[in-house]
């Protein structure tokens, strides 16, 4: 029997292969021939550059660069053997770096994710894949920005400060100072985020409060996004305020499309692309697949979802393994997975699950499995 496992990571247990592992050694409990064939994924998100680099042995680099809020950390990108970088904002500006005391995005940068680019631009890399989820930020991406040379001035001509708060003194930005070798790159950015830089369904009301805004902090930082996207306008001739996707990462997607020309891809339906899941699927019996939590959005780009959609395609039945969810098993088979286990509810409680994820994995692919050999 062939059984490929495709699993996004459990945010705060264990990353995508961690989880492939722990679900192998469920499956040899019960069928020890059993073909295993484990793939990382992500989708845009944290994960992105592992997945990438594993499925393409490419090599990692560890660079120092700065957090949302300025200080020293240690973040990972990824070169791929053809030359191409793999960066991940939330490396850099995400917000598993801050504290939940320390979340604002009104000071909030994107920085550090510039930095990762100018890294690997010094390693000779003219080709970016960036994964933009999990940002801490709404300051548009003028961070990344700025650390690539550009700079954002008030009325008065002076230089603005960090954040999203600041764009809203935003009269003038130069790019005069950008960086010569980015006119010779070309950036794909991950993300199923298709949310427009403002508004009612922009940056900061839909993604905003779970960054640390206020319901002050949102109508602050929605007007700045608007002031600085006319000034963008102004500078480059693009209206980056009505892209789909501008405002994913807190206005990211806006600053890669409007200032880098950067094209924008689904992240699972690039990761599944580049991982070749496809055809690595070809003569499987089951696929397993989940990610740590499963809610109302898990199918509007989450990778569970996009993995089953390729398993149904090709006729393979796809199984979910999640740690917590907010859906009913009715909805999972609606969807179309032919089985959905979730951990909480093996282990009893959502802490008993996290604390011991790699076991109750184990235990729960098993029993999985042998419920399908049974059916088949």
């Amino acid at each position: 029997m062939k059984i490929v496992v495709a699993s996004d990571s459990f945010k705060g247990c264990l990353g995508s292969a961690e989880v492939a592992d722990a679900v192998e050694r469920g499956i040899r409990r019960v069928l020890p021939g059993a073909e295993v064939v484990k793939i990382a994924v992500a989708d845009g998100g944290e994960g992105t550059v592992r997945a990438l680099v594993t499925a393409k042995q490419g090599e990692l680099i560890r660079v120092q660069v700065h957090d949302p809020l300025l200080r020293p950390v240690e973040a990972e990108y990824g070169i791929l053997p053809d030359g191409t970088a793999v960066i991940e904002m939330a490396a850099a500006s995400g917000l598993p770096l801050l504290r939940d005391e320390e979340r604002n995005p009104l000071v909030a940068s994107t920085y550090g994710t510039g930095e990762l680019i100018l890294s690997a631009l010094d390693r000779g890399c003219r080709k970016f894949i960036a994964g933009i989820g999990g940002s801490a930020t709404n300051d548009g991406g003028a961070g990344m920005l700025r650390a690539l040379g550009a700079s954002f001035h008030d009325a008065n001509g002076e230089l603005l400060g960090e954040g999203g708060a600041a764009l809203s003194r935003l009269a003038s930005i130069d790019l005069s100072g950008m960086d010569r070798r980015l006119a010779e790159s070309g950036f794909v950015v991950a993300s199923d985020v298709g949310n427009r830089l403002c508004g009612e369904h922009g940056a900061s009301r839909v993604f905003g409060p779970q960054k640390g805004a206020t319901p002050d902090m949102v109508e602050l930082l929605d007007a700045a996004l608007e002031n600085y996207a006319g000034v963008a306008e102004k500078t480059t001739g693009r209206d980056i305020a009505n892209i789909p996707g501008a405002g994913a990462a807190g206005g990211l997607g806006a600053a890669f499309m409007g200032f880098l020309n950067a094209r924008m891809e689904s992240g699972i339906g690039l990761i599944i692309k580049e991982t070749g899941l496809r055809e690595k699927l070809r003569g499987a019996d089951l696929l397993i697949t989940g990610e740590g939590k499963m809610d109302r959005q898990s199918g509007l780009g989450k990778a569970a979802y996009g993995i089953m959609r390729v398993g149904r395609e090709l006729g393979v039945p796809v199984a979910a393994i999640v740690g917590v969810s907010e859906l009913t098993r009715e909805e999972f088979l609606r969807a179309g997975f032919a089985e959905v286990t979730s951990l909480r509810e093996m282990a009893g409680s959502e802490e008993e699950s996290m604390r011991r994820a790699g076991e109750w994995l184990g235990r729960v692919s098993g029993k999985l499995v042998a419920k399908f050999i049974r059916q088949s």
